[in-house]
């Protein structure tokens, strides 16, 4: 999730568990600790420019609930050991106020697509439960709302009172957001299993800043299908769009370093291409069809074999010029798309299924 949600998370979950006397300052530790694991960027790219390695890193070893606890009892100890009281006073209660401050940031971040590996440094592949999108306004506000008012308040009741109602709403938020995931999945996998893929690997995800609107993506033999959902607008049957994808490069690169490593941690959601002789990966999970958020090139065609080079990140079509008004534009539609269905003349038939084997 995005810095101020980890921020006023980790504030709101440290402040209602420390004594009210002192609540101003578990926000700010709660704060500081809601934010620590992401600065593991920062700790990669000291060691490391391969944009690979540093996406698949990111949210590894600082985000681990078998690393966590542990860091976060250390530094319990510390401030018990050598700080100035607070700790000392109230022992349990800062424990679990600390503890719980980082631990929170990971399970949170889970609910994102992008990938949480949440048993580091165990190697499952990486949580990814894309039920919420990076940023969302209904998630964070009630957070934002309940440490301004605790900020204020202090040692009053309505301060720990602000903190309980905006943790649970928020967690709620969470619960709905499973709740919508479940039915378009539910309206996904009838329309899959129609056109002949009800047992294609799928992924489903909110589109920005809601959880109205989903994309859902589903892996062919020959590339992919995308599919849209609005649970406010959508009553019939999803309906789909092929687009190729060269799994022959894909699946000769197999053993190049950064394609097993991509394919791990994104599932195989991957579009490959051929361009210019270098085989060219984007992660389906971010972005529309056809720009995503992060592609790279891995490996270069030499003869009949594919040979690793360094891999090198291309840079999304939203940060070329231009590309600002592209996003407006895009947003644009999707909010639009909320409210409306697509046009019935416009709704995949069999031919979908037939177009991507």
């Amino acid at each position: 999730m995005d810095s101020l949600s980890q921020i006023v998370l980790g504030g709101a979950v440290a402040a209602s568990l420390a004594p009210a006397g002192h609540r101003r300052a578990a926000l700010l530790a709660g704060a500081a600790l809601g934010t620590l694991p992401d600065l593991d960027g920062l700790f990669i790219a000291a060691f490391t420019d391969n944009p690979v390695t540093l996406m698949t890193v990111h949210r590894s070893f600082s985000h681990s609930l078998l690393v966590l606890p542990l860091l976060g009892t250390l530094i319990w100890w510390l401030y018990r050991r050598f700080g100035q009281g607070r700790v000392a006073v109230a022992p349990v209660r800062w424990w679990w106020a600390i503890v719980l401050a980082l631990v929170t940031h990971p399970l949170l971040d889970a609910f994102t697509v992008y990938g949480t590996q949440l048993w580091w440094p165990l190697t499952p592949a990486p949580a990814m439960w894309s039920s919420v999108f990076i940023i969302d306004p209904l998630y964070t506000v009630w957070l934002l709302l309940a440490c301004v008012i605790a900020w204020f308040a202090q040692v009053r009741p309505l301060a720990q009172r602000a903190l309980v109602a905006g943790v649970l709403l928020s967690t709620g938020y969470l619960g709905w957001s499973l709740v919508a995931k479940a039915q378009v999945d539910r309206a996904a996998d009838q329309a899959l299993a129609a056109i002949g893929l009800a047992d294609a690997p799928r992924f489903s995800v909110p589109m920005p800043f809601n959880t109205l609107l989903w994309r859902v993506v589903a892996m062919t033999p020959g590339g992919y299908v995308v599919g849209d959902r609005s649970l406010w607008a959508d009553h019939g049957p999803m309906q789909f769009s092929g687009y190729p994808s060269n799994v022959q490069a894909l699946r000769q690169a197999g053993e190049v370093p950064a394609v097993q490593r991509l394919n791990w941690f994104n599932r195989g959601f991957m579009r490959a291409q051929v361009q210019g002789g270098e085989l060219v990966l984007s992660d389906l999970r971010m972005g529309l069809e056809p720009d995503y958020n992060f592609t790279f090139a891995v490996a270069r065609i030499d003869g009949e074999d594919w040979q690793a080079i360094a891999p090198r990140q291309l840079r999304p079509v939203y940060r070329e010029q231009g590309g600002r008004a592209l996003l407006k534009q895009r947003l644009g539609e999707a909010w639009q798309r909320i409210w409306t269905a697509p046009p019935v003349a416009e709704a995949a038939g069999p031919g979908v299924a037939e177009r991507v084997r």
